[in-house]
């Protein structure tokens, strides 16, 4: 099953609903969200998308980039687990790593900056406790 990225699901602003006049196209194409989630060894999957352009998804992930806003040094380290997501109830419970995430590090609790299934990699900022 593909995902479209279409407005036929909505209703017309008078509030009839809109018939499909067609089928789906290659440019109105989408993709299921990427989940990223904890796991021992990084994978990443690398697709290509329109125009050629490249999109480098983050599918298991073991290391967080977490910036001091206070020292201004960033440091990799590793993640020890998800505290909260706010994006959605059931991923705090799946540990599933998303942009807003806390996360918490070696060094202290972060706040994910970067959005992991789109830019494959883990970017944080240091929260003060």
């Amino acid at each position: 099953m593909s995902v479209c990225h279409w407005d036929l699901h909505k209703r017309k602003r008078t509030g009839g609903k809109k018939r499909p006049w067609r089928k789906k196209r290659k440019y109105e194409l989408g993709s299921f969200p990427t989940e990223t989630s904890l796991g021992p060894e990084e994978e990443r999957k690398v697709e290509r998308r329109r125009g050629g352009n490249l999109k480098v998804r983050l599918v298991v992930a073991r290391r967080a980039n977490v910036s001091d806003p206070e020292t201004g040094e960033t440091r990799t380290v590793d993640i020890i687990r998800v505290i909260k997501n706010p994006a959605n109830v059931d991923y705090d419970r799946r540990g599933i790593i998303t942009k807003g995430a806390i996360i918490e590090t070696p060094i202290g609790k972060a706040i994910v900056t970067s959005r992991p299934g789109q830019n494959g990699v883990v970017n944080a900022v240091l929260l003060k406790e």
